[in-house]
């Protein structure tokens, strides 16, 4: 009956692949029953929901996909505690991919020629009576020298989509299980390996329980009062709706106030402007991937890195002095908020994160007809703090802090990274004191945060919607902004 119930509102959401609905579908339902207290004695009810049947339709067996979906209520419902990433592998999930390397393809000619050969200093290339090659998958060390000088191309390389999609180089595999292993010295828990993987066997920690718990004990503010700060790439989800909607269904779901982050964001352009005034040369603090990746790859960069608090801590320690006692709950397109928010000079004032297909599932478990309701009203930040939420916003609103702080003798020279590899490129030159710039704006997720994993579509994002969404802002400047006491409207 609940599935019956939830197909309706399910219509209305487009999901990108059937490994996100079927995400979706666990986190949904292990809500749902969450709210009616009935989850540990429910771990069979939600797995019949999700797998209906006797016939497998995702996998070889009806029984293996009955076991994967046990192991995704398990992340749906906080994963293997002993792990601190909170990006996590189901090793039962991760059996259908390719050992990956360089294989030998059809395109092989045969030539007398056998550059490839010539070239392998391990002697991992043979030929068969036909003259075609082959590559000993024992003795190859995926140098790619071999693919490099063959005449045909005929030689490729094949990774694992979740080894492309990293592009720090933390996920390999383990010889023993043949799945994926993340390397946590390395991983900055982008989450970018999550979505890339066709198979949904590399998934991000859920920790709803913990929101849905404080929603009950919060009571609509009778005990405390449950603050949700919302990231401004909520702009860009929930097409299907419009935002004053789903700003009206997360304060039925019992949280007593929404704050946009971009409020925060706009106390960082400030304080981050008058920072690197003082100082010459900074790197972003905003982006927890990034700050992680300089942290891990970059370690004399540590210093340069802006010492002010990301947006989301910066206004939950402004609601939370002028609240002591309530709590505070981050939504946004982000995994590695999730990280963030473990962090010693974070979690005083945060008390956890959840991303934007979160709370799809969780306004669904609820039966909260979105598009039905009033529509609400954000409106704390300026344009400068919502353009945040794509690349190249965060290094405008620190010009603008710098200009409306009368500061003239600094002349910023910014560098917007879009995506890791463009933070990798400024970061090497940085260290190499050869970078020309002064500031560089990282962002871990092309497009920036509204191309995060947590994401309810992952298409590319249209980034003047964010602009769009700036320029309804009430307050026009960051002054006006941050001069504003309006918490709790």
């Amino acid at each position: 009956m609940a599935e019956q119930n939830a197909k309706p509102q399910a219509k209305l959401r487009k999901f990108d692949t059937k490994v996100q609905y079927l995400k979706y579908k666990v986190l949904r339902e292990v809500a749902r029953h969450a709210f009616d207290d009935t989850l540990l004695e429910s771990f069979n009810d939600i797995a019949k929901v999700i797998v209906t049947g006797k016939k497998p339709t995702m996998r070889c067996c009806i029984y293996k996909e009955r076991a994967i979906i046990g192991e995704r209520i398990k992340i749906a419902t906080g994963g293997d505690r002993s792990n601190p990433n909170v990006i996590e592998v189901i090793d039962i999930a991760c059996d259908e991919c390719p050992l990956g390397g360089y294989s030998v393809t059809e395109n092989c000619r045969g030539c007398i020629a056998h550059r490839c050969e010539d070239v392998c200093k391990r002697g991992a290339i043979t030929f068969d009576e036909n003259q075609k090659a082959h590559i000993d998958k024992e003795k190859c060390v995926n140098c790619g020298k071999c693919a490099e000088v063959c005449p045909y191309s005929a030689i490729a390389n094949y990774r694992r989509p979740c080894e492309r999609a990293c592009k720090i180089k933390a996920i390999s595999m383990n010889e023993e299980t043949k799945a994926a292993q993340i390397d946590n010295n390395k991983c900055i828990s982008c989450g970018a390996c999550v979505y890339q993987c066709p198979f949904g066997a590399i998934d991000d920690k859920s920790y709803i329980l913990d929101i849905i718990k404080m929603i009950k004990e919060s009571d609509s503010g009778k005990n405390f009062k449950l603050y949700a700060v919302v990231a401004p790439s909520i702009s860009s989800q929930f097409s299907y709706a419009k935002l004053g909607q789903v700003i009206t269904a997360i304060k039925k779901l019992g949280f007593s106030s929404v704050v946009e982050a971009a409020w925060g964001a706009d106390m960082v352009a400030y304080k981050e402007a008058a920072e690197l005034s003082e100082k010459g040369f900074l790197t972003s603090s905003c982006c927890p991937a990034f700050v992680s990746y300089i942290q891990k790859q970059f370690p004399t960069l540590k210093d340069n890195i802006s010492h002010n608090l990301s947006p989301m801590a910066e206004i939950a320690r402004y609601i939370k002095e002028n609240d002591p006692e309530c709590k505070i709950v981050f939504i946004g397109p982000c995994t590695a908020k999730k990280m963030e928010v473990k962090l010693d000079t974070v979690k005083p004032y945060i008390d956890s994160a959840m991303t934007f297909e979160e709370l799809q599932a969780l306004i669904d478990s609820r039966d909260i007809p979105i598009t039905e309701l009033e529509e609400g009203v954000l409106d704390n930040a300026s344009y400068y703090g919502r353009i945040f939420a794509r690349c190249g916003g965060l290094s405008d609103a620190v010009a603008e802090a710098l200009k409306e702080q009368g500061v003239e003798d600094f002349d910023l020279n910014p560098i917007s990274c879009d995506g890791i590899e463009e933070c990798r490129m400024a970061l090497l030159k940085a260290s190499k004191n050869v970078l020309p710039n002064n500031f560089i704006e990282g962002m871990a997720c092309s497009g920036g945060c509204i191309g995060g994993p947590g994401c309810l579509t992952h298409g590319p994002k249209d980034k003047n919607q964010v602009d769009a969404y700036g320029k309804q802002a009430f307050e026009k400047t960051i002054t006006d902004a941050i001069g504003v006491t309006g918490i709790g409207k």
